[in-house]
């Protein structure tokens, strides 16, 4: 892989403020500070020589190393295998769950649980996705690494009446970074810790107090996932997915993102390189669905806050909500272009910040409005000025419905009748009136209505071919598109309906490859971009849906089961699964892991239903 670990090769480890990739090599190569959205210090996975990366890992020949979350938590061991000894080093972020905070901690305890092994330690930060330059200071318990990029410290875990021996002490190489050597026994350990935005220099850190920070961080998330509600088929893959999901949420505003990274290809050596670390209404919307599925209200909550902070500030302008926003809701996300990194296995041009942001998508309402429609049958109820501000995005997308858009997909070829669009604004408008009439809340019932309908008889005539048999991507065209295989999950269409039936065959025999869905034939439909893509995981996930709405039942049950297989060794998906199995795209996503936990849950209940009937 020419210096890169495959995307697939990768642990996420975070304190719900930023998070880090772990390679299963021992290198850290993708980490952002103070947040999510924030410049990396580490990015040697877009490029090896420029980006900086932290590295453990033994000096051993012929050595294994396989990766395990501690069960239940966001805790990830790196195991390290050799003929001489067994090794590992266990890395996480202690939890930030209150107020922002530039100061984040990353522990890396280093132990030998068999025989004797060498390790190296290299860190070599890189500020400001390698644009910066720092200086480097070896002190007393560490080193200080300060640049007009930022600041890091590195302390040595070790007790106070520890001297370290020649060949451990840490020396400076050319470049900035340091490296030090420390040979183990069975039954010792140490370790380093990571500290960002630093008041001083590296302060002495023993042992007791990095294992004590460890007990903390692993109860904390043992404590969280216990909230779960599910206890169905898949749980382990489940309770997994929603720690991830909640590794992606940023704690201070109840915003998740769409994944940590910016920049992986969704083709390798093409363009299609986009940054992933923004929230979208889309996204974030679904999770409202997964979440309280699972029993996590709050989260959810949370989430609603956030968006409806978003709402707030768009009903006061009379304007369109931005389809995504910067972490903290705010809406500067200009694109630019890192010309000075090589991409990810020369994938290029790097995008940080994200162009689409200013394109119209009309289904961000629908799935917004299906959010809160749901919550509001939890009992999260709408306050009277969330309400007052809802009413009047709802009167915009009553007269603004029927305008062409870029669709959920985002294309750069051009604003298009995009069905789906078209789907959810019926959504949005049924699920407006429903609110309206559940709770007695005052509305333009009249007017919402007659949208609404006007909306769902053009589906029908235009969305509809009656060439190809199926409701189609947009009126000018005949290409499937995946992402209609959400009509009978948000009640468009029944799913017994012929016409239903026609259009699933359809994407049986065009865009199912094993089990696999693709997202459209961007070579029958034009996107504005060079090159293919892989199957969409968050597809292949809707498809199961799908098919077990559609009384196909088995069918659903072995996709999803094959569908697992794709995961990688920690049960993680990325954006999509390329021709021969590896992953592509931004990683891990929130959309593949929302639609996992949404299809699990729906499964095991209509399984419950089936093995339930008489015989």
């Amino acid at each position: 892989m020419d210096g890169h670990p495959a995307i697939e090769r990768h642990g996420l480890i975070g304190d719900l403020q930023t998070a880090a990739l772990v390679a299963d090599d021992g290198t850290i190569d993708w980490f952002c500070s103070p947040r999510f959205d924030s410049p990396s210090m580490f990015a040697s996975l877009l490029d090896e020589e420029r980006g900086g990366r932290f590295r453990i890992a033994p000096e051993a020949e012929g050595c294994v190393s396989r990766q395990l979350y501690l069960p239940g938590t966001a805790v990830l061991i790196t195991r390290f295998m050799a003929p001489d000894g067994v090794g590992e080093v266990i890395d996480f972020m202690p939890v930030q769950d209150g107020p922002a905070t530039e100061r984040h901690l990353l522990v890396r305890i280093v132990r030998v649980v068999r025989g004797r092994m060498r390790f190296a330690v290299e860190c070599a930060p890189a500020f400001d996705y390698g644009r910066r330059t720092h200086t480097t200071e070896v002190t007393e318990n560490g080193v200080a690494f300060r640049g007009t990029g930022g600041a890091l410290n590195l302390s040595i875990v070790r007790r106070p009446e520890e001297e370290p021996a020649d060949d451990t002490r840490l020396r400076v190489d050319g470049r900035g970074g340091v490296r030090a050597v420390v040979t183990a026994s069975a039954g010792q350990a140490g370790g380093v810790v990571l500290e960002t935005a630093p008041d001083g220099p590296p302060a002495r850190w023993e042992p007791e107090q990095v294992l004590e920070a460890l007990d903390r961080t692993r109860n904390l998330w043992r404590n969280w996932i216990g909230r779960s509600s599910y206890r169905g088929r898949w749980r382990e893959m489940v309770e997994r997915s929603a720690m991830t999901l909640k590794l992606m949420t940023y704690a201070p505003t109840g915003a998740l993102v769409a994944a940590p990274t910016a920049g992986l290809p969704e083709l390798v050596g093409g363009e299609r390189n986009w940054d992933y670390r923004f929230t979208w209404v889309r996204d974030a919307s679904f999770s409202v669905r997964a979440l309280l599925g699972l029993g996590f209200e709050r989260e959810a909550e949370a989430f609603l806050k956030w968006l409806g902070e978003r709402v707030r500030e768009a009903g006061e302008r009379s304007s369109p909500l931005q389809i995504m926003y910067r972490i903290d809701g705010s809406a500067d996300l200009a694109e630019q272009e890192l010309g000075h990194l090589a991409g990810y296995l020369g994938s290029r041009p790097v995008r940080i910040g994200n162009g689409a942001a200013a394109q119209r998508q009309l289904d961000i309402y629908g799935e917004a409005l299906d959010a809160v429609h749901l919550a509001d049958a939890h009992g999260l109820r709408v306050p009277h000025d969330g309400w007052t501000h809802l009413r009047r995005i709802v009167d915009w997308l009553t007269r603004h419905w029927d305008q062409r858009d870029a669709g959920l997909w985002e294309t750069r070829g051009g604003p298009q009748d995009f069905t789906y669009g078209r789907v959810m604004s019926w959504v949005a408008l049924d699920r407006a009136i429903r609110i309206s009439q559940r709770r007695g809340l005052p509305a333009d019932l009249t007017a919402w209505t007659r949208a609404r309908d006007a909306v769902y008889e053009q589906v029908m005539s235009r969305g509809w071919s009656d060439d190809r048999a199926a409701f189609v991507q947009h009126y000018d065209g005949t290409v499937l598109d995946a992402s209609l295989l959400y009509m009978p999950a948000v009640g468009f269409i029944p799913p017994d309906d012929p016409r239903w039936a026609s259009t699933l065959r359809a994407m049986d025999r065009e865009l199912v490859s094993d089990s696999l869905v693709y997202r459209y034939d961007p070579a029958a439909s034009p996107d504005g971009l060079r090159g293919s893509e892989g199957t969409f995981s968050m597809c292949t996930f809707w498809y199961v849906n799908a098919l077990a709405d559609s009384g196909r039942l088995e069918e659903a049950r072995l996709t999803f089961e094959k569908m697992l297989t794709y995961g990688n060794h920690l049960g993680l998906y990325a954006e999509e699964i390329g021709p021969t199995g590896r992953q592509l795209g931004n990683f891990p996503q929130a959309f593949s892991h929302l639609a996992l936990i949404t299809a699990a849950v729906d499964l095991d209940r209509r399984l419950d239903l089936e093995a339930a009937r008489p015989a």
